[in-house]
Order: structure tokens, then C-alpha cells, then sequence
């Protein structure tokens, strides 16, 4: 019955290994009147061990390497996830198409396992809000979330066995304070409909947060703009604080900025704003709030300072970075001439 088996999965083994042997290499079976049906001439064949076993011992020994043949076939044909080689070793991992979550899991695991072959390190895996459904099985495999926006979430594993060098997530949030100051020594301020200072009386210069991409000047003009209608050319930044545990355990660069008005009618954001004026900037540094607050208190007599002409901020100076990216460099510029004409 052993013997019988055997044959039985060699034969099969010899159909169906067909596809990996040339014709010159095939040993031929030997010839034998067959008096009956193919199929018992088939069975009297594979039941005479004398004839089974030598013609498969002739057989395997022109094929003492098939096993690797075999494997390397199977490694041609192995399906993996598409991705793209990031800069710093890893791998990124777009889902674009639908794909059922035991399938994704199948690709996930033959892909890592290639990746780790390969010595990648970092593996990042972009989904879609769509292809939410793919998050667990990521999760199964080792993977944790790194980041989130409106419409994705990131997944990210390190694969060695060192230290995990992926960078986190942002770790900041950045706000805006726009100081707007006309020519009657009067300043922008507003309260709030909203947060910490509703009801409380007290008068704030406009604030709120950078958009993804957007520069600190563009974020202040916006603001201002958008709470009170006051068209505004950016001037300087008088001054940045940092604080921590502020957003969702986020920190936050808050920079206080000055800004010329370019027009002077209110026009008040109804669903944000409870009102909007102009004060005299003597009267928005007395409130009782900002003097019994160091850090408020420092903000004003800055713009106080700045009013009098006896302070001087950061101006953005548009520059380009070395792949050749626009960007601002903020510094003081009372003595800019003598840096732009050195040479080091």
C-alpha cells in the first residue's frame, strides 16, 4: 500500500512537474504493450515496483536539484505589495485599489518577509479612508499607527533588530498672534464667542493656527482677514514662545506678529467673533488680565516697545533652499545690507 501511495504522488509529481524540464531531459517511460484501457495499464504500472521504482530513481537523478529550481520558480511567481524605496532605507506602501482584507494580510506577510531579506528597514503603509478595512490586518502583523490626516491614516514598523531611528509624528502645533497697529497708535483687538476667554471682558489681538503649507505671514494676514475683514501687509515677528501638553499632548511654537493695516472698517467673523475694535495700545497693555500675567504681560510691553519705535523684530527674507524650495528666513534686518554684501 506504501509503495502504491508513492507511485500514485510521483506520478502526479512527473505530470505535473512537466513545466519545469526541457524534452532532452526527460527519461522516457518504459514500453510495454498495453492489452487493455490506458487507465489499467496506467494502474499495472504504478502497482509493479519493478518497473515504478527504477524509472523514478532514473527519473529524480537527472533532477538532483529540483527543489531549488522549485523554489525559485515559486519566488518568481510570489505576488508583493507594490511599493516605493524611500530615501533612508525603507519602504513606502500605497493601497490605491480595492483589495479583500485576508488577501492584503497574505501580500502583507510575503512582502515583509521579503523586505526583511532584502535588510529594509522602515515599512510604511498608507491607507485611504476607504481602505480602512485593511487597518487590523496591518495591526496583526506588527504594524502601529504613526500618523493621521482627514482622508489616510499611516501605519509604520521598523523591521531590524536595532534601535527604531522613523521619525514621530509632527510635534508641533503653530499659532499666529497678529499685532495691528494704525496710525493713530490704536491696535486690532477682538473677543471671542468661543474658548478660554469668552465672557471674560478681556480684549486679545487676534489669533489662531498655521495651515499645512502655509507660511507664518500668510497664516497672520489670513487671521486677520478672516476675524475682522482688516486687509494687512506683514512686517515683522516681534516675538515666539514654546509651550507643552497643549494640543492633544502636542507642543505649540506660538509666534506674535506685526502688521500693517491696508484698511480700517471692521467687518467682524459673526461665528467666531463677539465684537472687534480699535483701542489705544496704552489701553489693551493696562488690562487687568495682561498685567496680572507675566507672559501676556511681556507681549505687550514688546509691542509697546515697538510702538515707540525702540524694538526691533524678524523680517522674512524669501530665500530658496538646496533642492530648491521658496521658503522665508526670519531675522533681524538692521543689519541686513552688511549680510547680504559679505562674504564668509
Amino acid at each position: 500500500m506504501q509503495r502504491f501511495r508513492a507511485c500514485n504522488f510521483y506520478s502526479c509529481f512527473l505530470i505535473n512537474s512537466k513545466v519545469f524540464l526541457t524534452p532532452s531531459a526527460v527519461t522516457p517511460f518504459p514500453k510495454r504493450v498495453c492489452p487493455g484501457p490506458a487507465s489499467s495499464c496506467c494502474l499495472d504500472f504504478l502497482k509493479d515496483p519493478k518497473i515504478c521504482f527504477p524509472f523514478l530513481r532514473r527519473y529524480m537523478s537527472n533532477y538532483s536539484n529540483f527543489s531549488t529550481v522549485n523554489e525559485q520558480m515559486r519566488a518568481q511567481s510570489v505576488e508583493l505589495l507594490r511599493a516605493d524605496e524611500d530615501s533612508h532605507g525603507g519602504v513606502v506602501v500605497s493601497i490605491e485599489e480595492p483589495v479583500d482584507s485576508v488577501v492584503f494580510a497574505s501580500l502583507l506577510g510575503v512582502s515583509m518577509s521579503q523586505w526583511r531579506q532584502q535588510g529594509k528597514k522602515g515599512v510604511w503603509i498608507k491607507l485611504p479612508l476607504e481602505h480602512s478595512n485593511l487597518v487590523d490586518a496591518a495591526i496583526k502583523q506588527g504594524f502601529r499607527y504613526h500618523h493621521a490626516e482627514p482622508d489616510y491614516v499611516m501605519l509604520v514598523q521598523w523591521i531590524p533588530d536595532t534601535a527604531d531611528t522613523l521619525p514621530v509624528n509632527a510635534s508641533h502645533r503653530v499659532g499666529i498672534g497678529a499685532f495691528v497697529m494704525n496710525n493713530k497708535g490704536e491696535v486690532l483687538v477682538v473677543q471671542e464667542t468661543s474658548g478660554r476667554f469668552k465672557g471674560t471682558g478681556v480684549w486679545k489681538m487676534p489669533t489662531g493656527t498655521v495651515n499645512e503649507g502655509e507660511d507664518i505671514s500668510a497664516a497672520a494676514i489670513r487671521e486677520v482677514k478672516e476675524e475682522t475683514g482688516i486687509e494687512t501687509e506683514f512686517l515683522e515677528v516681534l516675538a515666539f514662545r514654546q509651550s507643552h501638553e497643549s494640543f492633544f499632548r502636542k507642543s505649540d511654537i506660538f509666534f506674535v506678529c506685526m502688521l500693517q493695516p491696508l484698511s480700517f472698517d471692521i467687518q467682524k467673523q459673526t461665528s467666531e467673533i463677539e465684537d472687534a475694535k480699535w483701542i489705544p495700545v496704552e489701553d489693551y497693555a493696562a488690562q487687568p488680565f495682561v498685567q496680572e500675567n507675566q507672559l501676556f504681560d511681556f507681549v505687550a510691553k514688546i509691542c509697546l516697545s515697538k510702538s515707540e519705535g525702540n524694538y526691533s523684530g524678524f523680517s522674512p527674507f524669501p530665500t530658496t533652499t538646496s533642492s530648491g524650495k521658496k521658503t522665508y528666513l526670519y531675522f533681524n534686518n538692521r543689519d541686513v545690507k552688511h549680510l547680504l554684501s559679505s562674504s564668509i
